[in-house]
């Protein structure tokens, strides 16, 4: 349950991106998204796929964080975060929890994902975009689509 309220939060900040300059009495007064933290199972399988898969820039972590942290730049100001102790399972599909990235090339996603032999799910969504969903070492699914051009 609580992965699905991390998941909906996250989907609920990149949602309102559009409303982020919208500030009053009766608003909450989000300025942006700053990141999103994931609890993984063992903090050095997780970066090294965030770093040599997801091809993330990682973030100096303060030296007495090190062995539980992992900080990732995702671009735009945005961060993914890795916490270390997840002890329960993560249960994500292309219907339900998942996070939504932007490639510039989907084919050539693809053929990484092949050669790094990367287990993934392919579709063309209802407007014609391909999309490619594959999971990280604790579950977490990733969805990929091809910015229109």
């Amino acid at each position: 349950m609580k992965n699905l309220l991390l998941s909906a939060a996250f989907l609920f900040c990149m949602s309102i991106s559009g409303a982020f300059a919208q500030d009053g009495p009766d608003r909450l007064g989000i300025a942006g998204h700053n990141h999103l933290a994931l609890q993984v199972k063992d903090i050095q399988v997780s970066a090294k796929f965030y770093r040599e898969i997801m091809g993330l820039t990682p973030i100096p972590v303060p030296d007495n964080l090190k062995a539980i942290r992992a900080w990732f730049n995702v671009g735009n100001g945005q961060q993914i975060h890795l916490l270390a102790g997840r002890t329960t399972p993560i249960v994500h599909d292309k219907d339900g929890s998942h996070f939504a990235l932007f490639v510039d090339d989907i084919v050539k996603s693809e053929q990484f994902l092949k050669a790094h032999n990367i287990q993934f799910h392919k579709q063309v969504r209802f407007d014609g975009i391909t999309q490619i969903y594959f999971p990280d070492p604790d579950g977490y699914l990733f969805e990929l689509n091809e910015k229109k051009k």
